[in-house]
């Protein structure tokens, strides 16, 4: 499977008063990695967005197992879990340098046209699109 591996070192405003990670920066790390893993495979966000086209989650998971604080190093892998030609499911999973795992989670989208947010198929309108994300699913086998 295609993974890329984003390092983040948290900063003290991603922690809340208990000390760890607010829940919410989880999202914005998935975003992240999710950013990352499209431009691995040669794709990019603004150049989609600048055809009418955007990417929404309507769907989001996470499941909290240890800990993350502040000053802490970690990396998000990120991969594609999913992927029917309209629907994209992105894995995650959170872990601090050691290996240990402290956060996974998916999220899922959909391409959608800009002006109307209705549904648009990658396999039809951006097919090297298609083909790169069915090639990452394939080195998974």
């Amino acid at each position: 499977m295609q993974v890329n591996h984003t390092n983040i070192k948290v900063r003290y405003q991603e922690t809340d008063m208990m000390g760890v990670v607010y829940h919410a920066n989880y999202l914005v790390w998935f975003e992240i990695g999710r950013t990352a893993l499209i431009e691995d495979l040669g794709f990019y966000y603004h150049q989609l967005e600048k055809q009418g086209v955007v990417s929404p989650v309507v769907d989001a998971a996470v499941q909290f197992k240890h800990p993350v604080r502040y000053g802490d190093e970690i990396f998000i892998e990120t991969w594609v879990k999913n992927y029917d030609g309209l629907r994209i499911t992105y894995g995650y999973a959170v872990k601090h340098n050691s290996g240990e795992i402290a956060v996974t989670g998916e999220t899922k989208h959909v391409i959608v046209k800009k002006e109307s947010f209705r549904p648009v198929s990658i396999r039809k309108n951006f097919p090297d699109w298609h083909e790169a994300y069915l090639a990452a699913m394939e080195a998974a086998k």
